[in-house]
């Protein structure tokens, strides 16, 4: 590990501002007097007022990325500080990750050293232990069973079996059994498998009866001291199925006396919705192709049977689309001297990371052997700085490099309606992306046009006078409609987010939108006509704070959202009844933003996953939080 020279503490006080102020202090830990250099930190609660800092100079700032220099002629010794404050702050710091997330110097011959950044400390605020996210919880039935089923009525038994083996499996049960061995093998390394593909005398026979009666998704199991038969209809079932009892078994296992095995007696069971989904958006912050298989993973382990992959943003472009190779060398990386410039936690070293066409046919098998079916995003028209870094020949070159801002802060980032060449790019990478993806769903974003964008741009103003355009949202529904006839034209179907239905949006037949800025969103894009997937922030954003004390991590602009809250919500809302065949199911969302280790990813995102997962398959009457409390501690995490 090498030893940390320049370490950077930061601070806010609600004072010095209308929206506070940061006090940074930076010290030399080395041994040589530092002049002449540049401060860069990356912070999500950006600087709007330039003018607004003391004894400092700002110099530049690229949505999260902030410059400063010190006063002229200033040195900094050994051991000693430089102190400033930054004020005109564009909203006030809520919690310990709104502060700088990364910091490095750029020294007088342009070298770029790292600096270490402390935890952001709220002034006159006790560091206080985090709340109990979860009651100890209660169970009336001693069963380890994430989501709970539709329908239980099993008796525990006062012992369980070594493994449960298949007695006159045909080829595809036993496979679909090895596909569960291997899965919870994976997730519980160190814990015994649950099922064998050889007879046991300490073991229970595992019988299969395939039903054509049942339900899509939906299995049933039968227990008795010397068996259990599943029943099922299809490859979802089975696996389900399959699934329920390795928990059931590994639970009775690992916390013998809390939970037990049936012995006799039935469970029913069948989803509540059929999108169950989690998304990740991976731009922001890159996740290897490991993390990823073991995400679906537990979507899996919770019978979630979506993946909706976030593969590009402003930060990066993830995918590798072999016609445009630029997008995954000049599109991703992040750094001092690259084109994309550090965010989001990246300091002097460049980062970057992507996922190439056979990773991508790798992940896809796996979801597929899973039932978990992948549906790829790429974020268009907006949130492309990467694309656009990458291909600058898609911009309007007349038009000024600064005539909008995205919320996040980045300068003209959306693909302009009005060159022709956007089409020509886009109608390329569809064609790859269908060849790897077979999901009939792909989603192009739609989300977070900053109004205004392309006005100033010439071409686009002459299209808008050609076409009877107005607007920068009449524009973006021009090019969303275009962008369907190319997936209609590819045999899919288009996947957006709400924002989608701007301006007049896209035909609502084989479109699906979800709503996410807030519940309400959902039912007026039903009343228009558009299949629905709820994933509100102020209940499905895994990014969210779940407490409101200044220490917790996440993400605040959705406001507190505990497990209790994510538990307890439910999607359809005030759905008027004849529009809940609209709503297809909900899903959660995982944004990078703040996610910077696999520490911070597993304390946000359970145990609020597994609480949308039984929202996405238990029905509301069937829902417990007191159990739930009970049987999540048993979850898997990546």
């Amino acid at each position: 590990m090498k030893p940390v020279y320049y370490r950077l503490e930061n601070s806010w006080t609600p004072k010095g501002g209308p929206n506070g102020q940061f006090t940074f202090t930076l010290l030399n830990l080395s041994e040589s007097p530092l002049s002449g250099f540049k401060l860069v930190y990356t912070s999500l609660t950006r600087v709007s007022d330039p003018e607004a800092c003391e004894n400092a100079q700002f110099l530049r700032r690229n949505a999260n990325f902030h410059e400063f220099s010190p006063p002229p002629g200033f040195l900094l010794a050994p051991g000693q500080s430089w102190i400033f404050t930054v004020a005109g702050l564009h909203r006030k710091a809520q919690h310990c990750t709104d502060g700088a997330k990364s910091a490095y110097l750029t020294l007088v011959d342009g070298t770029h050293v790292e600096v270490a950044v402390s935890d952001l400390l709220l002034e006159g605020s006790l560091s206080e232990p985090p709340p109990a996210l979860l009651p100890e919880g209660h169970l009336d039935l001693p069963f380890a069973l994430q989501p709970w089923p539709a329908e239980i009525d099993a008796k525990p038994g006062d012992s369980f079996p070594v493994v449960l083996y298949p007695q006159g499996a045909r080829s595809d049960e036993l496979l679909s059994i090895s596909t569960v061995i291997s899965l919870s093998r994976r997730l519980f390394e160190s814990d015994h498998s649950v099922f064998s593909l050889a007879p046991s005398p300490q073991g229970r026979a595992l019988v299969f009866d395939r039903q054509a009666s049942l339900d899509a998704e939906s299995y049933r199991l039968t227990f008795a001291s010397d068996k259990v038969t599943l029943s099922y209809r299809d490859a979802a079932g089975l696996q389900y199925g399959l699934t329920s009892l390795a928990q059931l078994l590994n639970g009775a296992r690992t916390t013998k006396g809390r939970f037990r095995f049936p012995i006799s007696g039935s469970i029913s069971d069948k989803p509540r919705y059929g999108w169950r989904g989690c998304h990740l958006d991976v731009s922001r912050q890159f996740y290897p192709v490991a993390d990823v298989k073991r995400l679906i993973d537990i979507l899996a382990w919770f019978k979630l049977n979506i993946f909706h992959w976030h593969l590009t943003d402003d930060e990066a472009w993830r995918l590798e689309i072999r016609a445009y190779p630029q997008l995954t060398t000049t599109g991703v990386l992040r750094g001092p001297n690259e084109p994309l410039l550090p965010q989001l936690g990246n300091g002097a070293e460049p980062v970057g990371g992507f996922y190439s066409q056979g990773d991508i046919r790798d992940i896809v098998a796996h979801a597929q052997a899973l039932n978990v079916e992948v549906v790829p995003e790429i974020d268009i028209p907006g949130h492309n700085a990467a694309t656009l870094a990458a291909l600058p020949e898609l911009t309007d070159g007349q038009e000024a490099p600064d005539s909008y801002h995205s919320v996040q802060g980045y300068p003209n980032n959306a693909l302009n309606p009005a060159v022709p060449l956007t089409y020509e790019f886009l109608e390329k990478v569809f064609d790859e992306m269908v060849e790897l993806f077979p999901s009939s769903y792909i989603h192009v974003g739609g989300d977070e046009v900053a109004n205004g964008s392309w006005l100033a741009s010439p071409l686009a103003k002459e299209l808008m006078a050609e076409e009877g355009i107005s607007g920068t949202f009449g524009l973006q529904s021009y090019f969303l409609k275009r962008i369907k006839d190319m997936l209609t034209a590819r045999g899919r179907k288009l996947a957006g987010w709400n924002e989608v239905a701007h301006g007049g949006g896209v035909a609502a037949k084989d479109t699906l939108l979800m709503a996410w800025e807030n519940p309400q969103v959902g039912i007026d894009l039903a009343r228009e006509g558009y299949d629905v997937v709820m994933t509100p922030g102020q209940a499905y954003y895994l990014d969210m704070v779940q407490a409101e004390a200044f220490q917790e991590p996440g993400a605040s602009w959705a406001g507190t959202v505990p497990p209790a809250h994510t538990y307890a919500y439910e999607a359809e809302g005030e759905f008027p009844e004849d529009l809940k065949d609209k709503m297809k199911g909900v899903q959660a969302c995982i944004w990078s933003e703040h996610f910077l280790s696999r520490g911070y990813f597993n304390r946000l995102v359970f145990p609020r996953l597994p609480a949308i997962a039984e929202a996405a398959w238990t029905p509301k009457a069937k829902k417990d939080w007191n159990r739930f409390a009970a049987i999540v501690p048993l979850s898997p995490a990546l």
